[in-house]
C-alpha cells in the first residue's frame, strides 16, 4: 500500500528541525533502522538548508515543499524550493564546494545525499528552483504502512 504526504513551510532555518523531525515521524511507520532513520533525517536537513540558505539566499519569504512517499520498504522524497537555482549544478555537487564560504559551510550536503541515499536526482533551473529526488530502500522494513 502506498502511503504520502506533503509538507510546506516558510525557508526560515528554525523550520529545518521541524521538517527533519517530521519526515523521520512519517517514516517511522516503515520501522527502518536506526541508522536508516538518522541517515534519512540527516538528508532532509541537508536538502532544506540547502534551500533557504542557497535556494532563497535568506528570503524568508519563499517556501519549502517536500512530499514523501512510502511503499513497502522504499522511501522517496522530493524537496523542493522555487529560490534562484543552481547555476552550475556539475560543480556544485562537488564535495567542499560552496557558494558561501564566509557562513563556514562545508560543501558536503549533496555529497552527504548521494551517500545515504540509494538514488539521487537534482533538476534546477535558475530563476525558477531546484528539486531534489531522494529514493533510500530499507534493508529490513516490516512495512507497517501495508
Amino acid at each position: 500500500m502506498r502511503n504520502e504526504m506533503n509538507l510546506q513551510f516558510s525557508a526560515l532555518s528554525q523550520n529545518e528541525s521541524f521538517a527533519r523531525v517530521t519526515v523521520a515521524a512519517f517514516i517511522a511507520q516503515l520501522d527502518p533502522t536506526m541508522e536508516e532513520l538518522t541517515e534519512i533525517k540527516t538528508v532532509v536537513s541537508e536538502a532544506v538548508t540547502n534551500a533557504i540558505i542557497h535556494g532563497y539566499v535568506g528570503n524568508a519569504e519563499g517556501v519549502v515543499y517536500i512530499s514523501v512517499i512510502l511503499e513497502e520498504a522504499m522511501v522517496k522524497l522530493t524537496i523542493r524550493d522555487e529560490g534562484i537555482g543552481i547555476f552550475d549544478l556539475d560543480e556544485a555537487r562537488q564535495p567542499l564546494f560552496t557558494t558561501k564560504p564566509e557562513l563556514e559551510r562545508s560543501g558536503m550536503g549533496f555529497t552527504i545525499m548521494e551517500n545515504f541515499m540509494d538514488e539521487v536526482e537534482v533538476i534546477s533551473n535558475e530563476s525558477f528552483g531546484t528539486t531534489i529526488h531522494l529514493t533510500k530502500y530499507l534493508s529490513n522494513s516490516n512495512a507497517l504502512c501495508n
